[in-house]
């Protein structure tokens, strides 16, 4: 097992202007924003891929996440937070301390993701897209490169209703997902667990399964804990929004028993 404040788990502080990222004499962590209007960006996060490329990404499956969170309120708080493994595809924190700089990639992700409207975050109109998720996204590890052009193509198209639908159906095409809502109440104590397999991703809540699909991400991946004030939406009648949201009051999540164990192959 490998515990957060080991050697190999090594956890990195990324934090924007008046945001805080500190552990307690327990062991707990405090990922905590301050209050501020929109159209400034705030993260704190903690991550354990700092500075390096995706090929050196630390984690492949198969493998097991767990720990204890919860949000400093029971409501959905502005914009998103969550935690587990991704491959940074867009590289959204560019410019907080330390961040690392990364090209485009199509997502690979197996996390717990928290998001307030506005937030639209699926491809698919049979899944939820905001609220509490469990949630995988699936794509070809193609180069950085051979993104850019199709990108270029596609993205101004976006930003038109009725173009965004035609972005949104070639996505299907490439990026596959799956998610299901969670009805938890977030302010409370609450132990989550990834299980992440090459074929299959499982995740639990209190010891119970609240998601088990095929639907599972191509590694190396990273392991992320966040919260922030940022929201991105691509809704079905919709076009392409993003930007960072008002928080009238400063917003925190507190997590604590972060464990990662390596698990046996399948024979």
């Amino acid at each position: 097992m490998v515990v957060a404040g080991s050697p190999i788990l090594d956890l990195k502080t990324r934090t924007t202007p008046g945001a805080t990222a500190a552990q307690d004499s327990f062991g707990t962590w405090r990922l905590e924003i301050p209050a501020g209007q929109q159209g400034t960006y705030r993260l704190a996060q903690l991550d354990d891929y700092s500075k390096v490329g995706r090929a050196a990404l630390p984690w492949d499956p198969p493998c097991s996440f767990s720990l204890q969170a919860r949000a400093g309120s029971a409501d959905t708080t502005p914009g998103t937070w969550g935690f587990g493994f991704w491959n940074d595809p867009f590289s959204l924190s560019l410019g907080a301390e330390g961040g690392s700089r990364h090209l485009p990639a199509l997502p690979n992700t197996a996390w717990f993701f928290f998001a307030s409207p506005p937030n639209y975050l699926s491809f698919r109109d049979d899944l939820p897209a905001h609220g509490g998720l469990a949630a995988t996204f699936r794509s070809p590890r193609w180069p950085s490169i051979a993104l850019l052009a199709p990108a270029g193509l596609l993205l101004p198209l976006a930003v038109i209703p009725a173009s965004a639908r035609l972005v949104r159906a070639a996505a299907r095409k490439v990026i596959h997902q799956d998610a299901v809502q969670l009805s938890i109440r977030q302010a409370d104590w609450h132990s989550y667990q990834i299980e992440w397999h090459e074929d299959e991703a499982s995740f639990s809540i209190d010891g119970d399964t609240v998601l088990r699909t095929p639907v599972s991400p191509h590694g190396p991946l990273g392991l992320v804990l966040w919260i922030d004030n940022q929201y991105a939406a691509l809704p079905p009648g919709g076009r392409l929004r993003y930007g960072s949201l008002e928080n009238p009051d400063s917003a925190w999540i507190e997590i604590r028993q972060i464990a990662i164990t390596t698990l046996p192959k399948a024979m």
